[in-house]
């Protein structure tokens, strides 16, 4: 391809993606070809006791990204960007953004991580039949009612970041249907929100004084492939306070990292799942047909397209990990004050590789917020051994990379084990794999299962959505979207695959067990920090 000409012709998509730690930004070619790539480092921050970020930083943090991506194309190509055929936005699913018909905030955004509406979700959940997690924005917006708070009468719209970012560059409260499936139950036969559900809200809503209908708070439905609106001029200058951009781009429905990353990894057919796996973790198997009940462990949402979705969620994944790491890295600049971060995640994951299957009876528990999945509460990293156990760096590193995914593998067990849902092939994406194989081959052992990583797998969130973007401009007439992920985007992917190594799956299992005995620890140490 001439690159240069493509750029200039703007014959490009752009995928961007505001994580729990980093907004990432990937500009492509024709076939989801990744040409620039750019990202931005933020943080969450406890505001009155919930986890939060500032919106003002979604803009410099778009702006920035954005200002690398046309600094690369300069450099690389000899072209400057003014066009661009297709965009979408996703970001972290779930929270509570509420707007008064102003467009003006609220409160705070109240992000995914928080676990303070238990309340409403319980209650939810028993009323729908129908598991309701904290997180979900539907529980959000019933706590507020239920608390009632003072901004209710303003409440004008009701979002998720994703959604939010769309609407302020087109002008359209709507989100894909996989996003709005973290908001709301979503009926599989109409790909709406589930009506039946709905109206029961209403009903309940109305009960605490609140004189809106759920559809008129909520963003519209929308389907991978749907035109999701259009870049303003306002909007252009959110992106690129320069004002070389151009409006009139197509913008796809926004999708979370959920959806972004079932595309990333091709899995949106039955029998195939994927584990993002970043500061949070999820895993995502499509399902073949429902679940014979509603377990409290497991989300049901959708693909980009609609289809069911079994998903396990868990608030903690690297956090923990990158701690440690960055306590060694401190410690080798005391020898080395031009030691790079990434040789010292090299060598750590690498020293892992040597430890005992087991951990040589030590156990990690990583949590930094609640883990509804094991009744957990409230967050501490908890790192205990037995006086008997080998405690060395390889078994210490081993018992942390184990503890990433461990609370991930108690949910799913109810799925493998409980409602046997067949899964072929898992495939993994986010930091916990960049470390070629080393994380990758100890989740296919825990899991019990093959773990396929594909060469975009790290930055998968936004090259997802840049892929989103590029179906809804290029795709062929009715091509359905698992046609064109095989046909165009996946056909000649380089990529990875660890099959479970019997002896590995064993020693997990037995660090499980005390994982597992060791939450006792984890609730008192919770009481005291």
């Amino acid at each position: 391809m001439d690159i240069k000409q493509l750029i200039l012709d703007g014959d490009i998509s752009l995928g961007v993606e505001f994580g729990s730690t980093r907004i990432k930004a990937v500009l492509t070619a024709a076939g989801a070809k990744t040409i620039a790539q750019s990202d931005y480092t933020w943080e969450n921050k406890l505001v009155d006791g919930v986890w939060s970020y500032d919106l003002d930083e979604v803009w410099k943090g778009l702006q920035h990204c954005y200002a690398q991506l046309a600094q690369q194309v300069k450099t690389e190509y000899g072209a400057e960007i003014t066009r661009i055929n297709a965009m979408g936005f996703s970001a972290m699913m779930h929270g509570y953004l509420a707007l008064d018909k102003n467009g003006q905030l609220l409160v705070p955004f109240r992000t995914w991580r928080n676990t303070i509406t238990e309340q409403a979700a319980d209650i939810l959940s028993e009323e729908f039949k129908f598991n309701i997690p904290q997180r979900w924005t539907v529980a959000h917006l019933y706590q507020v009612l239920l608390n009632k708070e003072p901004h209710i009468p303003q409440i004008d719209f009701v979002t998720t970041l994703a959604g939010y970012v769309h609407w302020c560059l087109t002008g359209n409260k709507v989100v894909g249907i996989g996003e709005a499936s973290g908001i709301f139950p979503i009926d599989e036969n109409t790909l709406d929100y589930n009506a039946r559900m709905a109206e029961k809200f209403d009903a309940l809503a109305a009960k605490e004084g609140f004189g809106k209908k759920l559809n008129e708070v909520f963003p519209k439905v929308m389907l991978a492939g749907e035109n999701g609106g259009t870049l303003t001029k306002e909007g252009a200058l959110l992106i690129d306070p320069t004002g070389k951009l151009q409006a009139g781009t197509s913008i796809c429905p926004p999708e979370g990292d959920a959806g972004t990353g079932m595309v990333a990894t091709n899995s949106i057919l039955p029998k195939t799942g994927n584990v993002s796996a970043g500061t949070s973790i999820f895993a995502m198997i499509v399902l073949e047909k429902s679940l014979s009940s509603y377990y409290k462990e497991i989300d049901m949402v959708t693909t980009p397209a609609g289809h069911p979705v079994a998903m396990v969620h868990c608030n903690t994944c690297t956090s923990d990990i990158d701690g440690w790491v960055k306590l060694f890295w401190e410690f080798a600049k005391q020898f080395d004050p031009e030691c790079d971060i990434g040789r010292i995640y090299n060598m750590l994951y690498k020293a892992a590789e040597k430890g005992d299957f087991d951990c040589g009876n030590m156990a990690a528990i990583n949590y930094f917020a609640g883990e509804p999945v094991v009744d957990i509460e409230k967050g501490v990293p908890v790192f205990v051994r037995s006086p008997q156990g080998s405690f060395n760096l390889a078994n210490f590193m081993r018992s942390h990379i184990y503890a990433s995914f461990a609370c991930v593998k108690i949910g799913l067990d109810l799925l493998f084990r409980d409602e046997k849902v067949p899964v072929e092939k898992l495939f993994g994406h986010g930091g916990l794999f960049k470390v070629k194989g080393v994380a990758q081959q100890m989740m296919a052992s825990a899991l019990g299962t093959a773990v396929q990583v594909n060469a975009e797998a790290g930055e998968g969130g936004a090259w997802g959505m840049a892929v989103l973007a590029e179906y809804m401009k290029n795709k062929e007439e009715n091509q359905s979207l698992s046609d064109y992920l095989e046909k165009v985007i996946f056909a000649d992917v380089q990529s990875t695959v660890c099959t479970p190594n019997s002896d590995e799956t064993a020693g997990f299992e037995r660090f499980l067990e005390n994982y597992k005995k060791a939450l006792v620890a984890e609730k008192a140490a919770a009481e005291i920090f």
